[in-house]
């Protein structure tokens, strides 16, 4: 299992929220990339990364940000928020960016998705709001169950599905374990779980499943109830 610690980009700075709620945004840090380096220094080998301007735009908002993580660590990255099509997905692993994060798309156009998988290393994200998938930024919750929606990408080539409740997004309430299983068993595909991560018990929970690929860590880091190198420790241990 890999520990994926997250970076949420707004207007240049990192931030997190709670819920997904914009107006919540509290900010940890004017200049992301250092926060990434000490993400690297203490052992992680991912980032992950969300254009959160992006992801209400449709289209890249912080790109000078990202181009400065890349530029400053050799962690891989994960990137999603806006992206929307081909030009964009290209334009960002011009940028070195190892992987993109399709959302809102997927349930819009699960054709185009599976299409770009086929060329391109992508991930879905599915987010649910009570177990149904939430588009446009968290703004909205569609009619389709988030079970339904992993269960179309099923043998389409996606590196990874990163499954978030919103509800517990930002709230260190604990991760949906659940849930994230669930979304494993419906795809088939490497499931990170993400929302509500809150201390190491949650990644032991996450690790005695067996059945996850990853877990993002976010406002557990920055609130300081997960120590971080401890939990690559613990996960090092398990391999």
């Amino acid at each position: 299992m890999e520990i994926l610690p997250a970076i949420d980009l707004k207007e240049g700075k990192a931030v997190r929220l709670t819920k997904g709620l914009m107006e919540s945004a509290k900010i940890y840090s004017d200049e992301p990339w250092q926060i990434a380096k000490r993400f690297e220094e203490m052992g992680a080998k991912w980032l992950h990364v969300v254009d959160l301007n992006g992801a209400f735009a449709g289209e890249p908002k912080n790109i000078e940000q990202i181009e400065k993580i890349r530029k400053n660590t050799n962690l891989k990255m994960e990137l999603g928020g806006g992206i929307r099509d081909e030009e964009t997905i290209k334009r960002y692993l011009d940028l070195g960016i190892d992987r993109l994060i399709l959302g809102s798309i997927a349930l819009k156009s699960p054709t185009f998705v599976k299409e770009m998988a086929a060329k391109y290393p992508i991930a879905v994200g599915i987010d649910a709001i009570d177990g149904y998938v939430a588009v446009e930024g968290w703004a909205e919750k569609s009619q389709m169950k988030a079970t339904e929606l992993a269960k179309e990408f099923a043998a389409s080539g996606v590196e990874a599905i990163i499954c978030t409740d919103v509800g517990k997004d930002g709230t260190l309430s604990g991760v949906n374990v659940e849930f994230t299983v669930a979304i494993a068993e419906a795809s088939g595909i490497p499931t990170i779980a993400s929302g509500g991560v809150r201390d190491i018990e949650d990644i032991k929970r996450l690790l005695e499943t067996h059945k996850v690929a990853g877990v993002i860590v976010g406002k557990a880091f920055y609130e300081g109830t997960i120590d971080l190198e401890e939990a690559f420790g613990l996960v090092r241990g398990a391999a």
